[in-house]
């Protein structure tokens, strides 16, 4: 990747990681509204509060991995397999960005 491609790579992944963490901020909240207000038994917001949890786990997770793309793409190993060693594709890198396996090796792993 020369400069400029690096530069579109690393605004990309600040981008969507200030948008998971916002994401996940007002997730937070509700989560912290919920608790709050507490629930009682049987409460049909339990419902909404284990997918909210969920949801954050999920934002959690993201977080990590796009703030693990940019230290990547920081060495100069963003876009390269770590399992392979081969080039990732553009079309994944677009599809997830914070990619670690060239869609090859992720099939293999069952992703």
């Amino acid at each position: 990747m020369d400069e400029k491609q690096q530069q579109a790579v690393r605004e990309r992944l600040e981008a969507e990681l200030a948008e998971t963490k916002s994401d996940l901020g007002r997730l937070e909240q509700k989560l912290k509204v919920e608790v709050e207000y507490g629930l009682g038994e049987g409460d049909p917001i339990i419902h909404e509060r284990e997918i909210n949890m969920a949801l954050r786990r999920r934002a959690r997770r993201k977080v990590k991995s796009l703030q693990e793309a940019l230290k990547r793409s920081e060495e100069g190993t963003y876009g390269i397999c770590e399992r392979c060693e081969g080039e990732i594709r553009a079309p994944r890198l677009e599809a997830l960005p914070e990619a670690r396996l060239c869609i090859e090796c992720a099939q293999k792993a069952g992703r």
